[in-house]
């Protein structure tokens, strides 16, 4: 199953160790889609031009090994899709469910990379 969008995309929890050891800088946007995701996934694909020093990347949230993501503890409790997780040098520093606007996304970027 493959997400339509113009980002890379995540398969496996092998590919997710892979991104974020390679990438200090990591956002990755795990859902369908949906009405909820293919919002953030538009504002990735648009601010992926202008924060170059972040890795962009997309994972199906109904992919057996998306579980590395909604696993998180940083996830608990979320209900709506997308689940959206920030990683800086391996580590979540922010998350994220249900959509999210251009600025909403960009405001987060700012703050953490």
């Amino acid at each position: 199953m493959e997400l339509l969008t113009r980002l890379e995309h995540i398969h496996s929890e092998t590919e997710f160790n892979q991104v974020i050891r390679e990438n200090p800088n990591v956002m990755i946007c795990c859902g369908r889609m949906g009405p909820m995701c293919v919002p953030v996934y538009s504002a990735m694909e648009i601010l992926k031009e202008q924060y170059k020093d972040v890795a962009f990347f997309d994972m199906p949230f109904d992919h057996p090994e998306a579980l590395v993501i909604r696993n998180l503890p940083e996830c608990r409790g979320f209900m709506g899709l997308p689940f959206t997780v920030y990683l800086k040098n391996g580590k979540v520093v922010k998350a994220t469910t249900s959509i999210l606007s251009q600025d909403q996304v960009e405001a987060i970027l700012k703050e953490f990379f």
